[in-house]
């Protein structure tokens, strides 16, 4: 009798006991999974249904199915979100020349109900507001290879099946959305660090609201343009003077906190990506002055077509 209750007569508990061990088995690897479909899908909502997706296929599959789960379900995840970024592009491609609606618009666009926003903020930071913006910026296949060999160190042998490619063709896909990340910068590298240093003194004093911190990275002379996209009513499209200037940044300061460093068409520029979808970039033209290197003037760029033809990539720390 104990034996007939252990197996229901027809081995229905040990079928749970399975299943259960498969589920904790993913649960395991939930986080990790996580990990990898945000950095190629830039939306924690679309990582979760990825990631749910997975557990479906595994729980179809069956233990039994399964030799390695850890690298049966990063491929399959994988393959999700290839299918979603394929899905993503298309979309984009027939609303080519009509305004995209917010949920597409703009490179790193994962749309406002992409998940919690909190959660969704502190995700963005940890990887990086540049970084997720960039990364929006690849071809599917790209994107897949670069995060998942420079990211997590799977190798190009594993990737080349997911991507549809042989192992060459992979690593040259990596290494070529690598290049796009990293970008091309017009400037040495001693003016691209001392432009660095000023672009972020400027953010900080953004995001504290340093009024002195602002006017000390400001020429006196310093013109301020935005595109109408990112004012508010009322508010002028370009002023002069850096006391002028200044006052029409804490229109900025809201936005700041949201804003990061980047390389925009290859200087020292600024990205400005709620939960790593972009929706400003800011360029800067800077001088040096007596007083060391200040900015002569910045543009506050807002328009989707404008955002698209930037060329856009990640500085280094």
């Amino acid at each position: 009798m104990r034996e007939q209750d252990r197996t229901g007569g027809r081995g229905e508990p040990v079928e749970r006991d399975g299943q259960d061990r498969l589920a904790e088995r993913f649960e395991a690897e939930r986080g990790r999974l996580h990990a990898v479909a945000y950095r190629m899908l830039g939306s924690s909502g679309e990582a979760d249904d990825a990631v749910q997706e997975a557990w479906l296929r595994l729980s179809r599959a069956g233990a039994g199915g399964v030799g390695n789960p850890a690298a049966w379900l990063t491929t399959v995840v994988s393959r999700i979100c290839l299918d979603m970024l394929r899905s993503r592009t298309a979309r984009r491609e027939e609303l080519f020349g009509q305004e995209l609606p917010d949920r597409l618009a703009g490179p790193g666009s994962g749309g406002p109900d992409a998940g919690d926003p909190e959660q969704e903020a502190l995700l963005a930071d940890s990887v990086g507001r540049a970084l997720l913006v960039v990364l929006d910026t690849l071809a599917p296949a790209e994107r897949i290879a670069f995060v998942l060999h420079d990211m997590f160190a799977v190798p190009f042998d594993r990737i080349a099946p997911i991507v549809e490619r042989t192992p060459v063709t992979t690593k040259k896909l990596a290494s070529r959305a690598r290049h796009k990340v990293r970008g091309t910068p017009a400037l040495p590298a001693a003016e691209l660090t001392r432009h660095r240093r000023v672009v972020d003194a400027f953010l900080a004093a953004c995001r504290d609201g340093d009024i002195a911190g602002l006017l000390a990275v400001l020429d006196p002379d310093a013109v301020r343009r935005a595109d109408r996209a990112a004012l508010p009513a009322g508010v002028p499209a370009e002023v002069r003077g850096a006391a002028a200037v200044v006052e029409q940044t804490v229109v900025l300061g809201r936005r700041a906190r949201f804003a990061a460093p980047a390389l925009v068409n290859g200087a020292v520029g600024a990205v400005v990506a709620p939960g790593g979808r972009l929706r400003i970039v800011l360029t800067f033209t800077l001088a040096a002055t007596a007083d060391g290197t200040r900015i002569t003037g910045y543009e506050v760029i807002a328009d989707p077509a404008r955002l698209r033809r930037l060329d856009l990539a990640v500085l280094d720390a």
